[in-house]
């Protein structure tokens, strides 16, 4: 199963440390930072799977913290869980609407936050629940290394297959080439960025094949994304 990646943005140290042991004992990768500036420098140069956001850091304000993770390309879909001490219905609302999935009030049971953040993460990132991965019409067996589109096998090279499981991992998520560089290829990889293209387009060779709609959406400037409601 597929380690969980968190960036917990929290300045109550004390908080903080208490979240990381428990997140940490359930086999999630913590990243934490207390700084909201700092928050956003992390999470592009490495895209996390869900934040932790506490409304009330100093600096920028978590409030301001979501909404500017949302415009960005790279974490517009990541899910982010506010944690404040606000516990009115306009303040909930005004969390919700500025971008937040999830809204959790302190005082909280870490237990209970670590089964709401698994919760979020299974309904967004597959790969979480099992061993198997869907997503539209494509089913990914882990285990057997088999992919099937509609029912019909899909022969993949290894590259390929890995390409394919991370974008199934993050369904609709915009990644750059330097992106997946880092994550299908690894941070020492010599490769050049360009070559991506080149395992994209072997990629949506296959997945494609017979004339189905090509489910790889390339966003100008930004990267690749899998997309179902993109599809041509």
């Amino acid at each position: 199963m597929a380690r969980a990646r968190l960036l917990l943005v929290e300045d109550d140290a004390a908080l903080a440390e208490l979240l990381v042991w428990h997140f940490e004992r359930e086999e999630f990768e913590v990243e934490h930072t207390p700084d909201g500036e700092e928050a956003l420098l992390l999470a592009q140069e490495s895209p996390p799977d869900l934040v932790l956001l506490d409304w009330m850091i100093e600096g920028l304000s978590g409030i301001e913290v979501c909404r500017r993770l949302r415009r960005l390309p790279d974490t517009a879909n990541v899910p982010i869980i506010m944690l404040t001490a606000r516990g009115e219905e306009e303040d909930r609302v005004r969390g919700l609407e500025t971008g937040a999935d999830d809204y959790v009030t302190k005082p909280f049971s870490p237990r209970e936050l670590v089964a709401r953040v698994g919760a979020v993460l299974r309904r967004v990132r597959p790969a979480l629940a099992g061993e198997r991965l869907n997503y539209s019409d494509i089913e990914m067996d882990t285990v057997s290394h088999k992919v099937r589109r509609d029912g019909a096998t899909v022969p993949l090279g290894p590259t390929e297959f890995r390409l394919l499981k991370h974008f199934l991992e993050h369904p609709g998520r915009v990644f750059s080439r330097e992106r997946l560089l880092d994550s299908v290829w690894g941070r020492d990889s010599d490769i050049e960025p360009r070559t991506v293209d080149v395992h994209i387009r072997r990629l949506r060779k296959a997945i494609n094949d017979g004339g189905r709609p090509d489910i790889i959406r390339t966003v100008r400037s930004a990267g690749y994304a899998l997309d179902a409601e993109g599809a041509l």
